[in-house]
């Protein structure tokens, strides 16, 4: 396995977690609005009338064949803040996201977002 260099050519791929449970497919990247690296993924999850988005983080992520590995449990992501598949995360509904994964939360200087859709 090896770090994905653009994680978005991996869209439509499967999502593992650490031990290759399948959690959904790969939707889309959010990126650090500082940084420009990716940071969150959608990933779709749900029957096929009830689909819906949840966020994944990207941090440690790897590739196999076929698939994006995440460091984190199926069920904790599972269980993330959602979107429905046509939704949009509001700027508002961002700290939930990560402190789901009690991963640390701030806006920029200007009090700006921290996620933006790529």
């Amino acid at each position: 396995m090896f770090e994905a260099d653009d994680i978005r050519e991996w869209r439509g791929h499967d999502v593992v977690d650490a031990e290759k449970k399948k959690i959904g497919t790969l939707e889309a990247v959010y990126v650090d609005t500082a940084t420009d690296a990716p940071s969150f993924a959608t990933v779709t999850i749900g029957m096929p009338m009830k689909r819906r988005l949840v966020f994944v983080p990207l941090d440690e992520a790897t590739v196999g064949p076929g698939y994006l590995k995440v460091r984190w449990d199926k069920k904790l992501a599972r269980e993330a803040p959602w979107i429905d598949a046509d939704g949009e995360l509001l700027a508002e509904d961002e700290p939930r996201v990560f402190s789901h994964y009690g991963l640390p939360y701030k806006t920029g200087a200007g009090g700006e977002r921290r996620l933006g859709r790529r």
